[in-house]
């Protein structure tokens, strides 16, 4: 009974988080990532192809200095070295101004990129799925892209719950692994 009346709850919260009343659906794994290239400050722009050749975690996210999002964006900057030892860059993403980014990245000692999507608004959000229709701001999304460009792993998080970085680093690790596995000679058959 009781899950039955948190999860009742969680839908409630979620229709008046979004009046559709569902999470975006993200753009599963297999798919082409959508290039993009996003304002990391007021003069300079950041594009998903200047990472090819290497994983890239995306991370959307609704809103600076909203209280999970800050932790959310605080927990990966505490576990940057981990992303970066398995080879790959960390973009954070949300509808924000460059400014409004700089302020929170100074407040809590970011030391990875925060992406502008704020003008066409929300534009890389839509083409990730990633978008909350009716609150103009994006889902707390997030993906791992291969280094060929593809969705490796993708997830949406309710949006009132910081989905940590266990997920991220296990598709990683996953990735690593199977690159490992694809270097590995193959056995000659006779």
């Amino acid at each position: 009974m009781s899950s039955e009346k948190t999860k009742s709850g969680t839908q409630k919260q979620d229709k008046q988080l979004n009046p559709r009343g569902r999470r975006a659906v993200a753009l599963p794994p297999g798919e082409k990532a959508p290039e993009f290239t996003l304002k990391s400050t007021p003069d300079q722009a950041v594009s998903l192809s200047d990472f090819r050749g290497q994983p890239v975690v995306l991370a959307f996210y609704p809103a600076d200095w909203s209280p999970v999002c800050g932790d959310q964006m605080s927990l990966y900057n505490e576990v940057l070295p981990e992303f970066q030892n398995l080879g790959a860059e960390l973009l954070g993403i949300s509808v924000d101004g460059v400014w409004c980014h700089a302020a929170f990245a100074r407040d809590r000692k970011l030391h990875f990129p925060l992406l502008s999507d704020f003008e066409p608004k929300s534009e890389v959000a839509r083409a990730y799925h990633a978008y909350r229709e009716g609150d103009g701001v994006s889902e707390r999304a997030l993906f791992v892209i291969d280094e060929s460009g593809v969705v490796f792993w993708s997830y949406v998080s309710p949006i009132g719950v910081n989905p940590g970085a266990a997920g991220i680093l296990a598709a990683l690790e996953d990735l690593q692994n199977k690159k490992q596995q694809n270097l590995q000679p193959q056995p000659q058959h006779a």
